[in-house]
C-alpha cells in the first residue's frame, strides 16, 4: 500500500504543534514565560495534538500491515525494541536534569510497549473497535482517580502527587491507536489520491516522515541549551 502524502503532511503539522507546546511548557518550567490560565491551550490543545498523532500512528500500522503482512510482526518487534532503548534514554535524561518530574511512561514508552501488542489486534479486526472504545472509556474513568501505589502508572492508574513532563498511559491512549487501526482502511482510501506539489507540502511531508527523530531531539536540545545559558529549572 502506497504511503499517503496527506497523512505525512498532517503528521508533520501535528508534530510541529507538539514541539511548540512542549517548548512552551519547558520555558515555563525555567520561568522564562508565565503560564496563562488559558484552559484551551494548556489542557484541550495538547489532548487534540496527541490524539491526532496517535490515531495516525494506528492508521500507519494498518497500512504497514497491508503492505507486508509476512514481515509485519518482525518489523513491529524491532520497532518496539528500538523505542524501548530511546524511551530508556529519555527517562535517564530527565532523571538527571529534571529528577522531580522524570518521564517514566511518556509517548515513546507508550509506542514501545504497544508495538508488541498492535500485531495481535491488526489481525483481529472484529474486536478492534470495541476494544478501542472500552479502553478509552476505562482510561477516562481512571483519570478521575488517584492511587497509593505507582507500579501500574503505565497502565493508567495515576499515583498521588505524581509529577512528570510527559505521560501517555496505555489507558486511554491505546484505545485511540486502535481506532486509528480500525478506520485505517477507509481513511487511507479517501486520502490516497490527495497530492500536494509545493515547497510547504514538501517541508511538512519531511517533518511527518521524521516525526520520531524530531520528537526525540527537540526537548533535550532545548533543555541543554537553557542550562548552558545559565538558566535554572523550577520543577
Amino acid at each position: 500500500m502506497e504511503r499517503s502524502q496527506f497523512i505525512d503532511i498532517v503528521r508533520g503539522v501535528d508534530v510541529l504543534l507538539m514541539v511548540t507546546f512542549n517548548c512552551s511548557v519547558t520555558l515555563s518550567y525555567f520561568r522564562l514565560t508565565q503560564p496563562s490560565n488559558n484552559f484551551l491551550y494548556w489542557s484541550v490543545f495538547p489532548i487534540i495534538i496527541a490524539s491526532i498523532f496517535i490515531f495516525l500512528s494506528g492508521t500507519s500500522a494498518y497500512a504497514s500491515y497491508k503492505s507486508r503482512k509476512k514481515e509485519f510482526e518482525k518489523t513491529y518487534l524491532k520497532r518496539g525494541v528500538k523505542l524501548l532503548v530511546f524511551s530508556a534514554a529519555i527517562t535517564l535524561f530527565t532523571y538527571v536534569f529534571v529528577p522531580s518530574a522524570t518521564i517514566l511512561f511518556g509517548i515513546l514508552h507508550f509506542f514501545a510497549i504497544t508495538s508488541f501488542v498492535v500485531p495481535f489486534f491488526v489481525k483481529n479486526k472484529k474486536i478492534i473497535f470495541l476494544a478501542g472504545v472500552l479502553i478509552i472509556l476505562l482510561g477516562l474513568y481512571l483519570q478521575t482517580k488517584q492511587f497509593d501505589f505507582s507500579y501500574l502508572l503505565w497502565l493508567g492508574l495515576v499515583p498521588k502527587n505524581f509529577l512528570t513532563l510527559d505521560y501517555f498511559p496505555i489507558m486511554p491512549w491505546f484505545g485511540v491507536l486502535l481506532l486509528g487501526v480500525y478506520f485505517g482502511k477507509d481513511f487511507l482510501k479517501k486520502t490516497a489520491n490527495i497530492k500536494f506539489k509545493n515547497k510547504f507540502a514538501n517541508i511538512f511531508t519531511f517533518f511527518g516522515k521524521n516525526s520520531l527523530v524530531i520528537y526525540l531531539v527537540h526537548q533535550p536540545i532545548l533543555v541543554v541549551l537553557l542550562f548552558a545559558l545559565g538558566f535554572r529549572l523550577y520543577v
